[in-house]
């Protein structure tokens, strides 16, 4: 019997070589695309899934309020709840606080800037549970100046020394014992960090006692809790205990802190929040793709569907014959069903051969690291099977119930037709294939323009021509003297317009958040948060930054050390509208006094994706975070600029790393994640769309193959080209004309959805709709036409002839 079904199977795919191509590429672009949209889905869903603790881990997030109103939202909250979670709620095992850090770390004569480190207390190495490939986890972040280090980090300072009990300095000065190594974070963590620095050692530099206060954020509370913890439950024991340990103060001024338990597991995909870790990923793009995904391979299945039924009444005479000797119907079906699971055995084989074709593109566009070790998982090989299953049983099935359906003596008489039943279901499914290309197209235009919108946009700063150099750590009490010194011979390298100092530059989020600022006289209920960054006398003018009233700093004012500016966002923060109204108003800031002496205008600090943040800033002359050249003439002169500038830079800042970057580049990588989600959401909408046009040119091919008798009989009637092109046309049109009705309001309803991730967007403009309506009218229309002009061209005598 499997012989007979190898036979016939074969003999089909042969005798009709056009559908047999359209149904395995199509299946074959399918399955390929969707294995590899669900392996990188599932790379973003797996993040700190590994962990042997994970389900019984949670960050405490924490909301804070300002008079009953949202004002921030915090990853790495209040510096006080991790000990009186851990002290006050038995439900709670173990507790990881942290604090993220940067500085120069050296031995000997190797020193590195390290940007990825955290402070960290004893309860990290166990809660997360890393092994330790030297030393011993015990006690190994306990006291003052204690490190671990990762294992590439002990590799780069130590080589192949053992670094256990040695020496590694922090800016030269501050000295910590290496007491353990462990391995890498892995990729799909959110906390990932070169080394660990003992958080007693934190403790240390900023007062214990200042480290359990409820005002001061950017602490990372991680708590382990009990095996069948409520997380609910334990969520409002928590805002209990911190109301009944600061209540009195946050209602005196009017403050609130509400704090949420994050599970470990769903950290990546969260929104982000202030200070958090790194960028979080997009669970809304990682869901949109999803649906990529599950359109193509549904697309490829219909297709299969499509064809299949719409070659009943052609295989309705080997049905006919088959019961007349005897052939049960199970027989029938089995045979069938044996030809869905041969075509989609051929769609898998080639499958796997686009995917590793495919791999490079498709981490090219999308940014992703997928290699051929996928093939190695078992997540791979199981989706796989469901796929090749599903496709098996979903597109055989009915075909097979329909053709094994059929009476033999109808069809032996030639009564057979094809049923209004049918047709009906092959509209339907036309109808949802274009559906979801309205979707997919309509998506990706949107995404490009917000793309652009973003990339366009006025920033209310100047951030071309930027070489910023990361500032000197190891500092000695000559600084003032060697910065000034440092910026006169920056000014005398040809093609320097400005330098200019600061704690921040735009590109990421302001990490100096400061609570409690009031206009003086205030009532303390009056204090609000605001994000300040140090500039010098040249900042405003280096950036073009565009002065609403007042001044800017200037040396000509020996006062303006107790002087700041505000922007628009503060300006409403402190509950005023007018730039004027808060001209020399003072401020207490953090029990001083500020005079305020300029207002300059918003400014987009980071991406459009967030709005504009209420900043205060503050002279500082001598910031050493950043330096900002400001660069004029050929771009190609740039090269000789950053040489001269790295010779001035080692000469008054020895011990420090030169670094730097363009300001443009890295202002523009807050997009990267943007513009490969634009990119994928395009590759796979592409193939979707194809995948749906394969299935459209096979069903226009056998349709009007059909109907050749037909239009035979019309032409020799004086029926013309065109009117012939009308009657075989309009049959395809209506359905994908429905699918354009159906599919906007939805696509309109989920875009408005994903476009509310972005404080500036675009509005969804009739022509953001019609545009590409009419670019997938005009590719079916095409797909059409290439198979009806053919058949109505065709000589009729040829058509009428008898077999």
């Amino acid at each position: 019997m499997l012989t007979n079904f190898f036979t016939v199977a074969f003999r089909n795919l042969f005798k009709h070589k056009i559908f047999s191509f359209i149904n395995i590429f199509g299946l074959a672009i399918g399955m390929a695309a969707g294995l590899l949209i669900f392996q990188y889905s599932r790379f973003q869903l797996s993040y700190d899934k590994f962990e042997a603790n994970g389900p019984n881990i949670y960050r405490i997030q924490l909301d804070r309020y300002n008079e009953g109103k949202l004002a921030t939202q915090w990853a790495a909250g209040t510096a006080g709840i991790g000990p009186v979670v851990k002290d006050g709620l038995p439900e709670v095992t173990n507790l990881t606080r942290l604090y993220g850090w940067q500085s120069i770390m050296s031995y000997k004569d190797k020193e590195f800037r390290e940007e990825k480190m955290f402070m960290a207390n004893e309860g990290f190495l166990p809660m997360f549970g890393y092994p330790v490939l030297k030393g011993s986890a015990t006690g190994a972040l306990k006291n003052v100046d204690q490190a671990v280090l990762t294992a590439s980090a002990a590799r780069k300072y130590f080589g192949d020394e053992n670094p256990i009990g040695k020496t590694i300095l922090m800016n030269k000065k501050e000295p910590f014992t290496v007491t353990a190594v462990i391995p890498d974070p892995p990729a799909n963590t959110h906390l990932k960090f070169s080394m660990l620095l003992s958080f007693a050692t934190f403790q240390k530099f900023a007062n214990d006692q200042a480290t359990t206060q409820w005002g001061w954020d950017g602490f990372f509370a991680y708590i382990q809790v009990r095996p069948g913890t409520d997380p609910v439950a334990l969520e409002k024991k928590i805002n209990a205990l911190s109301n009944s340990r600061w209540g009195k103060e946050m209602n005196e001024s009017k403050q609130g802190m509400v704090f949420h338990l994050q599970p470990l597991a769903s950290i990546h995909l969260s929104p982000n929040y202030m200070m958090d870790a790194e960028v979080n990923g997009d669970g809304k793009a990682v869901n949109f793709l999803l649906i990529i995904a599950v359109f193509i391979i549904v697309i490829a299945w219909i297709n299969y569907i499509n064809l299949s039924t719409a070659r009943a009444v052609e295989r309705a005479k080997e049905v006919g014959i088959r019961k007349t000797l005897g052939s049960l119907r199970r027989q029938l079906i089995s045979q069938f069903l044996f030809e869905s699971l041969l075509i989609n055995s051929i769609a898998t084989v080639l499958a796997l051969l686009l995917i590793l074709a495919c791999l490079p593109v498709l981490n090219t566009v999308a940014g992703n690291s997928l290699n051929l070790s996928l093939l190695a998982t078992a997540s791979f090989w199981s989706t796989l099977a469901i796929i090749f299953v599903g496709g098996t049983l979903l597109s055989g099935l009915y075909p097979a119930f329909v053709l094994s359906s059929f009476k033999p003596i109808t069809v032996l008489k030639g009564k057979l037709t094809t049923s209004s039943h049918g047709a009906f279901l092959r509209q339907a499914l036309v109808i949802g294939q274009f559906a979801a290309s309205v979707l997919l197209m309509v998506g990706t235009f949107t995404v490009y323009r917000q793309l652009r919108f973003m990339q366009k946009q006025d920033l209310g700063v100047k951030i071309d021509h930027t070489l910023v150099l990361k500032g000197p750590r190891v500092l000695d009490s000559t600084y003032d003297n060697k910065l000034t010194g440092f910026r006169d011979e920056i000014l005398r390298v040809p093609g320097v317009r400005y330098i200019s100092s600061s704690t921040e530059v735009p590109g990421h989020k302001v990490g100096w958040n400061a609570g409690g600022i009031k206009e003086v006289g205030a009532d303390q209920t009056k204090s609000r948060q605001y994000r300040v960054i140090g500039i010098d006398y040249d900042f405003v003018k280096a950036f073009d930054m565009k002065l609403l009233a007042g001044r800017n700093f200037s040396r000509d004012f020996r006062s303006d050390t107790g002087a700041v500016l505000f922007n628009e966002a503060a300006i409403k923060n402190m509950g005023f509208r007018k730039p004027e109204e808060v001209l020399n108003k003072r401020i207490d800031f953090w029990g001083k006094q500020y005079t305020i002496v300029g207002i300059v205008s918003n400014h987009h600090q980071e991406s459009l994706r967030e709005a504009y943040d209420a900043h205060i800033f503050r002279l500082i002359p001598d910031a050493n975070t950043y330096y900002s050249l400001k660069l004029t003439g050929d771009p190609g002169n740039y090269a000789s600029i950053i040489d001269a500038t790295r010779t001035r830079f080692k000469t008054f800042f020895p011990g420090n790393p030169f670094e730097y970057f363009f300001l443009e580049d890295r202002y523009a990588q807050q997009y990267k994640s943007d513009r490969q989600f634009g990119q994928a959401f395009t590759l796979f909408a592409g193939l979707a769309i194809f995948v749906s046009c394969l299935g459209l040119l096979g069903l226009a091919s056998f349709v009007t193959n059909q109907r050749t008798k037909e239009i035979g009989i019309r032409k020799i009637s004086g029926a013309g080209v065109g009117n012939i092109l009308g009657l075989l046309t309009k049959d395809f049109m209506r359905p994908i004309l429905l699918s354009f009705l159906i599919a906007i309001p939805v696509t309109g309803f989920v875009l408005g959805k994903w476009l509310d991730n972005y404080a500036f967007r675009i509005s969804l403009t009739p022509w953001l709709f019609i545009g590409p309506a009419l670019l997938i009218l005009l590719v079916a229309l095409l797909t059409i036409t290439s198979q009806t002009l053919k058949a109505a061209n065709a000589n009729p005598v040829k058509s009428l002839r008898t077999e």
